[in-house]
């Protein structure tokens, strides 16, 4: 297509070049609000771990200071302060990270505080966690390097405190960096579309590339998160060197941690519904429902899994009842949770007119919120004989004959999860008029013929 020379023209291409690249990266409003619910239900759930810790932290110091000559008491009390620290400094670290991405997408929001202003920026996340402010110059490491390389010290400062005939059963009971040792993130290595990632790809390109600032401050509190439950698992075992018995927790709070709290129509919502700070001494002893039906609980959590139906938000009630192994008295404990439906939606624009002409290639443009262009099936249908194929970016439609009064051709996109077919009008093209002096035949006065110049 050439280039229009008048400037209206190409001011109107350009705003349809640009439409057409904001709808392809267009995200919802509704899945970005959902990842800092998410959030806000991960910092809930660390809030609990961390009181555990401190309440665990305390017995251990307790003891400590009673059997002030027993050696071995503070052993493990000197132990139980490192490990404090160890969790203290990651979690401290992690809080830094999340600031400064939080400053370089604009800062707090005013219209909704607590939220960046460019909370969809993929390039800040991508520059910052992936390439590295030099990365391409002097070869400075991501802060997504960085981060690994926390993690995996962090993991190992916590094992380092652990006896060793210990170390083999708590390394599974200890999240941190647990997808790093020996590399087992790669078994599945997938990128954000599902496929396979370059062999060569690195763990912060796998986690963070093309991440947008809203996805990204989840898998931040995640890491703390992790940092909290590993932090338990080594007080934990810390506190059964001196107190020779496992702790029971007397206080329990019913979390709901959902993979997506935004799901499209057709697919299931899943969600692990767990009772946070949770001692195995109160596994067989506590039961979870949701909506009245009991789940089958394994390793003190249970999931449940429900297929999204209908648009709009959904409510589910859960249920945990406890029985006190020392007391045997039973307590319930129920919360509301909620995750929204919603519907993926396509954009077909024709890229010159909003209606097709017979005999010439007529060029579309087609795109999907998050759904790639691979996996879209376009097709026509309806009056007009029209038919559509790939040409480069986008796809050509070329017809037949007109569409009759009241009838359309249809381009219809399928794929993703979607279903969505856009009518368009089949038109001929306007055949040319000759003019002389503004008139296209009859009788033309002598005068007037010898004044025209062509």
């Amino acid at each position: 297509m050439s280039i229009p020379k008048e400037p209206r023209q190409l001011m109107i291409n350009l705003m349809y070049l640009v439409l057409t690249a904001l709808l392809a990266l267009n995200v919802s409003a509704e899945v970005m609000n959902a990842f800092f619910s998410l959030e806000k239900s991960m910092k809930t759930s660390s809030k609990i771990v961390d009181d555990s810790n401190s309440s665990m932290y305390n017995s251990i110091k307790k003891e400590a200071d009673a059997y002030k000559g027993d050696s071995l008491k503070q052993e493990v009390m000197r132990k139980a302060q490192q490990a404090t620290q160890i969790s203290d400094d990651f979690d401290n670290y992690m809080n830094g990270v999340y600031q400064r991405i939080f400053d370089a997408a604009g800062g707090d929001n005013p219209d909704k505080p607590g939220t960046p202003k460019d909370k969809k920026n993929k390039d800040i996340t991508t520059q910052m966690l992936v390439n590295g402010p030099d990365n391409k110059l002097g070869g400075v490491p991501s802060l997504g390097d960085s981060i690994q390389q926390k993690i995996l010290e962090t993991r190992q400062a916590f094992l380092d405190l652990i006896d060793q005939g210990d170390r083999a059963a708590l390394e599974d009971a200890m999240p941190l960096g647990k997808e790093l040792v020996d590399d087992a993130w790669k078994v599945n290595m997938k990128d954000k579309k599902g496929k396979k990632v370059k062999e060569n790809a690195t763990w912060a390109y796998y986690k963070f590339n093309q991440m947008p600032v809203a996805a990204v401050i989840p898998l931040i509190r995640s890491f703390q998160a992790d940092d909290k439950t590993t932090a338990s698992a080594v007080l934990n075992n810390l506190f059964t060197k001196v107190k020779g018995q496992e702790i029971v927790f007397d206080a329990f709070f019913p979390v709901a941690a959902a993979k997506k709290g935004y799901v499209i129509e057709g697919e299931e919502y899943e969600a692990d519904i767990f009772l946070s700070a949770f001692s195995t001494a109160a596994s067989g002893s506590t039961k979870i429902y949701v909506n009245g039906n009991q789940l089958e609980m394994e390793e003190g959590k249970a999931t449940y899994t429900s297929r999204a139906s209908g648009i709009g938000p959904r409510k589910y009630n859960v249920k945990i009842d406890v029985t006190n192994p020392l007391t045997g008295e039973t307590k319930s404990y129920d919360k509301e949770f909620e995750y929204e439906v919603g519907r993926r939606s396509v954009a077909v624009a024709a890229d010159k007119m909003n209606v097709f002409y017979i005999g010439v290639d007529n060029p579309v443009s087609i795109s999907a919120a998050g759904v790639s262009s691979n996996d879209l099936r376009v097709s026509m249908s309806g009056a007009g004989g029209a038919s559509i194929k790939k040409s480069g970016k986008g796809y050509v439609v070329k017809a037949n004959k007109p569409t009759p009064v009241n009838q359309f051709a249809y381009v219809n996109v399928t794929g993703g999860g979607l279903s969505q077919k856009v009518a368009f009008r089949v038109k001929r093209i306007p055949d040319p008029i000759a003019r002389l002096g503004n008139k296209n035949g009859g009788k033309l006065g002598n005068g007037t013929f010898k004044a025209q110049k062509g």
